[in-house]
C-alpha cells in the first residue's frame, strides 16, 4: 500500500482556521484536514482528519463508502443512529472508538453539545 502523507512532527493546530464542510455534509459539520488525501473514484490514498459537529447538527440518512474508517471520538457526545428528525439512536462520550471495513453502512449521527472526532481513511 503506498502512503501519501509527508513527515510532519509535533506542531500546534490552529483549531480556529482551515475548517470547511465536506461535500454531501449539512452545514454545521467539518473538517479539517491534517494529513494526505483520498481519492475515493479511483479508490486510493489515506487521509487523517478532524471532523467536528456544531451542538444540534444531525444527519438523515446512513453513510457508506468503499475505504476503510477509523474513529476516535475526541471530545462531545455523538449520537449514532438517529432517524431522519434527529430522534433517537445511541449515545457515545468521549474515548470511544470505531473501526469499519469498506462497505458498511454507518449512521445518521447527531451531536447535542457539539463533537470533535479523529478520522483515519484509508484503502488497502
Amino acid at each position: 500500500m503506498k502512503v501519501n502523507k509527508e513527515h510532519s512532527e509535533f506542531h500546534a493546530l490552529d483549531m480556529d482556521e482551515g475548517w470547511h464542510v465536506p461535500p454531501g455534509y449539512p452545514e454545521g459539520i467539518e473538517q479539517k484536514i491534517l494529513a494526505g488525501s483520498i481519492d475515493e473514484e479511483n479508490r486510493q490514498g489515506s487521509r487523517t482528519r478532524l471532523l467536528r459537529f456544531a451542538p444540534g447538527v444531525f444527519t438523515t440518512r446512513p453513510f457508506i463508502h468503499e475505504h476503510w474508517e477509523e474513529v476516535y471520538l475526541i471530545a462531545g457526545d455523538l449520537t449514532v443512529g438517529n432517524d431522519a428528525n434527529g430522534d433517537g439512536g445511541e449515545s457515545f462520550a468521549p474515548n470511544t472508538y470505531a473501526c469499519r471495513p469498506p462497505g458498511v453502512y454507518h449512521g445518521p449521527f447527531k451531536s447535542e453539545r457539539g463533537c470533535v472526532l479523529l478520522e483515519i481513511h484509508y484503502y488497502d
